[in-house]
């Protein structure tokens, strides 16, 4: 074991309520995520359509949370902008217990797509201020893993309580997200509030940030690494199963494969890869990426079923293994690229890259699956190209991208 690996435990150990906010909050998403839809439809009278519509208008109209959210934590510290972020899920989840109406419907997730995009643009700079340089692609690997892990412990808890199918058990999904905020909130209380000190320069505020090329690089490359990831949610598990009509339960082995691959592997995957020049791993997390889309593509040019579904497993492990190697990396260096005056900032426009990749991924990548196989899988290829182009630019102009894995 590393000297690294010994001086982040009490680092861990001193800030283990964060850790468990985080996971408490991954495993309250976890629950409600899977049913959000039939929620809706089952405790009001309203239809798919008038439901989708509410949920896609609430989300375009929190677009501009998260960079409002990047100047309050550049200027008060992210402590108080994430407890105010738990505060808004809780009160919109509260909300869904009394909705009876579209623009009800749209006004609570609004609250809640709202607090999102603000929670996971504090998110980046409160792990670069808790975890000393040299440590933080293992916390970013930790936490990815905890949520990861969370996910799917309340996607479980949720599969056993929709068999019941009642009114009330729906209630309590949404009772358990509520107090998962709350208690996220609660937790977040210890929490150091780190704020720049005074005298940096903040100078330009948003203006300088947009025009900081090599950052705007760095974010271009964080469009196409979330593209990527949200593949594994729009269209695998449909391509699978209504593509290629392989067995149903080959789209629960992927997300299964995904979820226990990156809770478990990640934190050691990232010990592996310590001393590697950061954008060289960035580089060969986008040739995972595109090794995985060539295998789905190879699944629809296979007669045999046993193949087709070996193919489709290998493409998921190959896939899975570009959001481990990538993961962690690119946060790190999104953190570490942001001066400390203006981080809340910076992140925010890399989290705004995330957020935009989920608003349209669905559309795009559907309507690309509609057209066939190779138009999905190679399109994807093309991205993965792209990401790996970006990576190795900001290689050669970023220094945190230049920088080993592991390095203080």
């Amino acid at each position: 074991m590393t000297l690294t690996a010994y001086t982040v435990r009490p680092s861990l150990v001193r800030h283990r309520r964060f850790i468990a906010a985080i996971a408490i909050d991954s495993i309250g998403t976890g629950v409600f995520i899977p049913v959000s839809m039939l929620y809706f439809l089952a405790t009001t009278s309203l239809t798919l359509v008038q439901v989708g519509t509410a949920l896609t208008t609430a989300g375009l109209l929190a677009l501009p949370a998260g960079p409002l959210a990047g100047g309050l934590v550049d200027r008060y510290g992210a402590k108080p902008v994430l407890q105010a972020a738990n505060l808004a899920q809780a009160l919109g989840f509260a909300g869904y217990l009394l909705v009876s109406q579209t623009w009800q419907i749209a006004l609570c997730a609004w609250l809640n797509s709202a607090g999102r995009a603000v929670f996971f643009s504090c998110y980046g700079a409160t792990v670069t201020a808790l975890a000393a340089p040299g440590q933080r692609e293992r916390w970013f690997g930790l936490l990815g893993s905890v949520r990861n892990l969370g996910y799917a412990l309340g996607g479980l808890l949720t599969a056993v309580a929709v068999s019941f199918g009642t009114h009330g058990v729906y209630a309590a999904i949404v009772v358990v997200n509520a107090l998962s905020c709350l208690a996220a909130f609660v937790l977040m209380r210890a929490v150091p509030n780190i704020r720049p000190e005074a005298g940096q320069d903040a100078a330009g505020g948003w203006g300088r940030v947009l025009r900081d090329r090599r950052y705007l690089s760095l974010v271009a490359h964080q469009l196409c690494f979330a593209i990527s990831l949200f593949a594994l949610n729009v269209v695998i598990p449909v391509y699978a199963v209504d593509v290629l009509g392989l067995p149903g339960w080959t789209a629960g082995a992927i997300f299964t494969l995904n979820t226990l691959m990156v809770g478990f592997a990640q934190g050691i995957v990232v010990g592996w890869l310590s001393g590697r020049i950061r954008s060289r791993v960035l580089v060969a997390g986008h040739a995972c990426f595109a090794a995985g889309y060539l295998l789905f593509l190879a699944a629809d040019r296979v007669a045999a079923l046993a193949l087709a579904v070996g193919f489709v497993l290998l493409g998921a492990v190959s896939y899975t293994f570009g959001e481990i190697v990538g993961g962690p990396i690119t946060s790190t260096v999104a953190a570490e690229s942001a001066p400390d005056a203006l981080r809340g900032r910076y992140l925010a426009l890399n989290q705004l890259a995330v957020t935009v990749a989920g608003a349209v991924a669905p559309a795009v990548l559907s309507g690309l699956l509609t057209t066939g196989a190779a138009a999905i899988w190679l399109t994807l290829v093309g991205v993965s190209a792209l990401g790996a182009a970006l990576a190795t630019t900001i290689g050669k102009v970023v220094p945190a991208a230049q920088s080993r894995i592991g390095g203080a």
